[in-house]
């Protein structure tokens, strides 16, 4: 059977309320043999961390605030995620900037990812990146920290080829593709063909996001396998290639 790794999956998310530990059953059962958890802050923390625990021959979790949990205390938000036990944790993330919803907290997110940058840096692990309408201001943040040799990936990419290329010439740096390149007329179905599959990541971003023909039901792990076929055909490769890549791929940025 082909093997896939899930890059970024919430599966404590609410969502998966009495149903969460049955998700690794079907994943393996599908071929997805890891799980990254992405963590957001010190409300969700705690049960992502028990959760990853529980199920620690497959889940590998993150530690990070999450842009959108950004506001006038991410200070204190810092120093509680500081606080917390490391141990098992294979990125920071996830972190980033995020201005779809407003830009009230704009600063305090740019703060909060420099921070947060410094502290991978300090503590040699990727970054796992949230973006969503700041690509100038983070490729900026990433541009001023050339210094700390940054490594990482933009989860759920949607952007062009051309923002990928200008980010790589900053740092060590993938892209994560999900259940939005099956999306009818996705522009990323059309700019992955230019980004080199040595620096492509699956994911599901699950409970979101569900790819073609489950658009707007629940996503899980266990439906990678989809994005992966679908991904094989927008490169014009096989499936068992994007399978041994993406897996290379993710073992070598998160050590696992």
């Amino acid at each position: 059977m082909l093997q896939f790794i899930d890059t970024h999956t919430h599966n404590t998310d609410e969502a998966f309320e009495g149903c969460a530990d049955e998700l690794i059953g079907r994943a393996l059962e599908a071929g997805v043999v890891k799980m990254l958890l992405p963590d957001i802050d010190s409300k969700e923390r705690d049960a992502m961390f028990a959760y990853a625990r529980r199920h620690a021959d497959v889940c590998h979790p993150m530690l990070g605030l999450y842009p959108g949990s950004v506001d006038g205390d991410w200070r204190e938000e810092i120093d509680r995620m500081c606080a917390y036990d490391r141990t098992g944790v294979v990125a920071v993330g996830e972190i980033g900037l995020d201005y779809h919803y407003g830009t009230e907290f704009k600063k305090e997110q740019q703060e909060a990812l420099r921070v947060q940058l410094e502290l991978a840096s300090q503590w040699d692990l990727p970054v796992n990146i949230h973006l969503r309408e700041a690509t100038g201001d983070f490729l900026d943040i990433v541009r001023d920290c050339r210094h700390l040799h940054l490594r990482g990936n933009l989860h759920a990419f949607s952007g062009s080829a051309e923002t990928f290329a200008q980010l790589s010439r900053l740092g060590d740096w993938y892209v994560a593709i999900g259940g939005v390149i099956t999306f009818k007329n996705a522009a990323i179905a059309r700019e992955v063909r230019d980004i080199p599959l040595s620096r492509i990541l699956l994911e599901t971003d699950a409970p979101y996001l569900a790819p073609v023909p489950y658009r707007g039901k629940r996503n899980e792990s266990s439906l990678i396998p989809v994005i992966a076929g679908f991904l094989a055909r927008c490169k014009g490769c096989s499936l068992e290639d994007v399978s041994d890549q993406t897996c290379r791929n993710a073992r070598q940025l998160f050590k696992i």
